[in-house]
């Protein structure tokens, strides 16, 4: 946003138990160069960005995922405030062959889920190393402290599909259009070319998710639900609008008017097609 040239930008944050706002955030907030912080989440902090209050200034535009609750109202919110993309629960779908690493593909599935929910897909033309994902997935799984959590989310929303070869992979991948793709073969310059949609692309058996969310750069407000058909990641261009400037001469506009005159009549703007008239008829 500050790229882009905002003016102001206004952070608002659910705060601890302890009515303070984590150390953590802050920081991030200052790094942000953000201006305001208030400590207000959920729905009644969209009211308050979209309405204003006596102490929450109206804004232009509210970005940033939330839970369901924040996400309706965020829909709710649409037209009295710009928004960015409706964000749905996490998600990950990662393409492999053979020579995939089972165990960091294990992880990375396990990784989305802990979201809870998050949804978690394995697309592989190996049916070995699916089998081995599975029984991988379960060792790793009794180690970490969210693991019930995460175990619920798999059993709900985690999948794995073998397919013939990578070409139906890619097809799959792009029909359901994952917020974040790992792409994880042999030769990834040949699978890259055919993706189409999706949030953002991690390439390689050293790209995990995480880098995304936290170090890599791009921003991590990425399109779920398979939106990434038709929606890009929050970037510098949410912030940015777009305007024409138009100036005809009298010359020009005599040489458009009979075009001009005609579509309006056609449309049954007499007032339009006079507006042009008045100016060249003399």
């Amino acid at each position: 946003a500050k790229v882009a040239g905002v003016k102001k930008i206004v952070v608002v944050s659910p705060p601890c138990k302890d009515g303070t706002i984590s150390p953590e955030r802050l920081v991030a907030c200052k790094e942000s160069y953000v201006d305001e912080i208030y400590k207000i989440g959920g729905v009644h902090a969209i009211a308050a960005l979209t309405f204003g209050t006596e102490t929450i200034p109206k804004v232009d535009k509210i970005v940033g995922p939330g839970n369901i609750f924040v996400t309706l109202a965020k829909r709710e919110a649409f037209g009295y405030v710009g928004i960015d993309i409706l964000a749905g629960p996490s998600e990950v779908l990662i393409i492999t062959d053979d020579t995939a690493n089972y165990a960091y593909v294990a992880s990375d599935l396990l990784s989305q889920a802990e979201h809870a929910p998050g949804v978690s897909i394995l697309v592989t033309c190996s049916e070995e190393l699916a089998n081995k994902v599975i029984n991988e997935t379960s060792s790793q799984l009794s180690k970490l402290p969210r693991g019930n959590l995460i175990k619920e989310s798999l059993d709900k929303f985690g999948v794995i599909i073998i397919t013939r070869d990578l070409d139906e992979a890619i097809d799959i991948s792009n029909t359901l259009a994952p917020e974040h793709l790992q792409v994880v073969v042999k030769n990834e310059e040949e699978v890259l070319p055919k993706i189409k949609h999706a949030g953002a692309i991690f390439t390689g058996s050293f790209t995990p998710v995480a880098v995304g969310d936290y170090v890599a750069g791009p921003s991590h407000v990425l399109p779920t639900g398979g939106t990434a058909r038709f929606f890009s990641g929050l970037s510098v261009n949410d912030f940015l609008k777009r305007t024409s400037v138009i100036t005809y001469s009298e010359d020009v506009l005599r040489s458009a008017a009979k075009d001009i005159i005609t579509i309006a009549e056609a449309e049954g703007l007499e007032a339009h097609a006079q507006s042009v008239r008045i100016r060249v008829d003399k």
